[in-house]
């Protein structure tokens, strides 16, 4: 079973179609939908969706290449090891749930910045959060990207670097399409419409395994074990991160990162606000919690089922690698009609999420840099949303060519150091705004950009860029920090840089601000809409 997986090239033309397809009905859906008279319907859809809506949206914008690419290939490969990112990422909205959802919803308006300038200096404040939330969505879109090469590589196959290139660059371009043409309101559509495909496939393809199999989980992790180098020791924590001190310290700063880094994740912040009410956010985050942890049971019998049927072997030697085991494994199971819906759902992941990051980004910019910082609070809302628009194509094309550069490392893992970087520069501010008084403005500032800063020097002299095989840049070596994931030295420097610069900073809030943000935090009293 270690033989080299090769696809059917006529399945190269059903997957195009069912994907052209897709794109056209979803896009015909965004215009039909799309509704910006005001710079609240095209940030936030009028807060018009309810808790149900929004939380499948919530799952659509969450449930990303990383969770039905990276995951799944993960736990085909590394068993254990793999699955403990379901853990991560789902144990994760609890954090969203118990200390941020209704807060976030109560205080703020359109983005991010909003909460965190509240009872501060406004314009270094929003710097700050605009700076953070561009840094951590174009991480995130990277990872998307990267999905999108490797994917289409497969099903096309396609093994030039231009050619995926070429790819990586399509899907940046339909994405961009989503968000000028839709805003907000049409891009939560799209992500209502791919949660609830994705949750079918996911389903069907676990009925489908099980089925082969006798409904015998148990024949399942046989087969799977009898088809993995690692035999049954992928039944147990190691296989991954067990080879040494480093990689078990590598797991623990990884499971950090994956954990904290939700509650910091501005486009999922972002979506509290299209909500009415704080009941509602709250809502939003249940409905994707249910929704996400139907999901993940699903990609353990998908990912041992992808070393069962295809083989670990063929996995890792079919272009996209590790990402390639739920197509191929669609392939086995359902053949070319299977493998062409897969591939269009998984299209529709990379798209949806990537349109929702776009979103975020140019809507903090507009809002918070142009609007706020530039224009110090005298503009016209047809002219931040023009500002958006323009700032989409620039993130678009920069995620592009960073989509390239990392084409072929493994979603997940990508997604895991986005997330550190969400959790280092914004839960501590986040955290200390919503639950601190004396938290002040120096607080704020040192909390960001230290998370941030320490984050990226990390990344930089790890073994991500440099050092390794698998290493972005694998000829040269210049790596002195040990770990892959910084979440376990950046998220707790951010959380001192931020407590120690409130001490030292002077207190500049005004009384009547500071109690305005409790008051409105806690009841939603005034709270705008």
């Amino acid at each position: 079973m270690g033989e080299s997986q090769v696809l059917p090239s006529d399945g190269a033309i059903v997957n195009t179609s069912i994907f052209a397809v897709f794109v056209l009905l979803t896009l015909y859906l965004v215009y039909r939908v799309s509704s910006m008279r005001t710079s609240s319907d095209y940030f936030v859809a009028g807060s018009s969706f309810s808790g149900a809506q929004n939380g499948v949206a919530l799952s659509g914008d969450f449930l990303s290449a990383a969770s039905f690419l990276g995951i799944a290939g993960a736990i085909a490969v590394h068993g254990y090891d793999g699955f403990l990112y379901s853990i991560g990422f789902l144990v994760a909205w609890l954090v969203n749930l118990l200390l941020i959802a209704e807060r976030m919803r109560n205080t703020g308006r359109f983005t991010m910045g909003d909460v965190l300038s509240f009872r501060m200096r406004q314009r270094p404040v929003r710097a700050a959060a605009a700076v953070s939330t561009l840094a951590i969505t174009l991480m995130y879109m990277i990872a998307q990207m990267a999905g999108a090469g490797g994917l289409v590589a497969l099903l096309l196959n396609v093994h030039s670097g231009a050619g995926q290139a070429l790819v990586i660059a399509v899907v940046g371009v339909v994405m961009v399409l989503y968000v000028l043409v839709g805003g907000m309101k049409g891009t939560t559509w799209v992500q209502i419409i791919k949660a609830t495909m994705l949750m079918l496939c996911a389903v069907l393809m676990t009925i489908f395994l099980l089925g082969k199999f006798g409904f015998s989980f148990t024949e399942l992790l046989q087969r799977a074990a009898a088809h993995n180098p690692h035999g049954s020791a992928i039944f147990r924590p190691g296989v991954e991160y067990g080879k040494s001190g480093t990689t078990k310290l590598d797991f623990v700063s990884l499971a950090l990162a994956l954990v904290l880094g939700v509650g910091g994740l501005p486009h999922v912040l972002m979506r509290f606000y299209t909500v009415p009410d704080a009941r509602e956010a709250r809502r939003s985050v249940v409905w994707a919690t249910w929704t996400m942890a139907a999901f993940y049971v699903c990609t353990l019998v998908i990912g041992y089922g992808a070393a069962a049927l295809v083989g670990t072997g063929a996995i890792l030697d079919a272009p996209g690698a590790e990402n390639s085991a739920a197509p191929l494994l669609a392939y086995r199971v359902g053949g070319t009609v299977m493998l062409g819906i897969i591939s269009a759902v998984a299209f529709a992941t990379i798209l949806a999420v990537v349109a929702g990051l776009t979103l975020t980004a140019s809507a903090s910019f507009a809002h918070d840099i142009y609007a706020n910082v530039i224009r110090r609070g005298d503009f016209e809302p047809d002219e931040v949303v023009k500002v958006a628009r323009v700032t989409a194509l620039v993130i678009g094309a920069a995620s592009i060519l960073g989509g390239i550069l990392v084409n072929g490392q493994n979603i997940a893992f990508l997604v895991g150091l986005a997330f550190a970087f969400a959790a280092s520069a914004n839960l501590s501010t986040l955290l200390y705004s919503l639950f601190w008084k004396r938290f002040n403005t120096t607080g704020t500032l040192w909390g960001i950009y230290s998370g941030l800063g320490s984050c990226l020097l990390l990344v930089i002299f790890s073994p991500v860029v440099s050092g390794a095989s698998d290493s972005i840049l694998p000829n040269v070596d210049f790596a002195f920090f040990p770990l892959k994931n910084p979440g376990i030295v950046s998220i707790p420097i951010s959380f001192l840089c931020a407590a120690i610069g409130t001490f030292v900073g002077r207190d500049d809030q005004e009384e009547e601000r500071r109690a305005e943000m409790e008051v409105r935090s806690l009841t939603g009293l005034s709270a705008r809409s």
